[in-house]
């Protein structure tokens, strides 16, 4: 009994099953997907729609995509080291040493008043992935997290039973 006992009082880490969950496959597939996206874009329609700016609007355009490949580049490695979690490849404890390398905060957007000067393809891209980079954040947070402190309890009713089993014992 006091093996099952113990098992049941073993805290399941909820943020060690995270990755595990539905919603992180979710947002798995929506950051590919917006790094695939993102890729076409700059690669095809982007590269004609960055010839048509003036020059000022042009190294907006430069700067910006630059950080949108930088922050999605970023994105992408913290999906993928969460995924090898999740797939077993590695532990949560050696992401947590991995994920020092991945820069979450990284790549922030200019001046609102210059990106409003950019195609409004380019403009949707950076607004979804500043979305996807605050989502990944508090998950981050969260699977992150350092573990509670566990304080010991015990049974409460164990003086009492040692109180009686004295008594009788006498």
């Amino acid at each position: 009994m006091s093996e099952r006992l113990q098992g049941e009082g073993a805290l399941v880490q909820f943020s060690e099953r995270l990755t595990n969950s539905a919603a992180f496959g979710v947002l798995f597939r929506e950051g590919m997907d917006l790094v695939e996206e993102t890729a076409a874009y700059l690669d095809g329609v982007g590269r004609a729609e960055a010839k048509a700016l003036d020059r000022a609007a042009s190294l907006t355009y430069a700067t910006e995509s630059m950080r949108l490949t930088t922050r999605l580049m970023q994105l992408a490695s913290w999906l993928l080291l969460h995924r090898a979690v999740k797939e077993g490849e590695m532990t949560l404890i050696q992401a947590n040493r991995e994920k020092t390398k991945v820069k979450l905060s990284a790549a922030d957007p200019g001046p609102a008043d210059m990106v409003d000067k950019l195609p409004a393809q380019l403009q949707d891209l950076i607004v979804r992935s500043m979305n996807l980079q605050s989502r990944v954040r508090r998950l981050d947070t969260t699977i992150h997290a350092p573990p509670a402190e566990r304080t010991t309890i015990g049974n409460p009713l164990v003086p009492q039973l040692n109180r009686l089993k004295a008594a009788f014992e006498q």
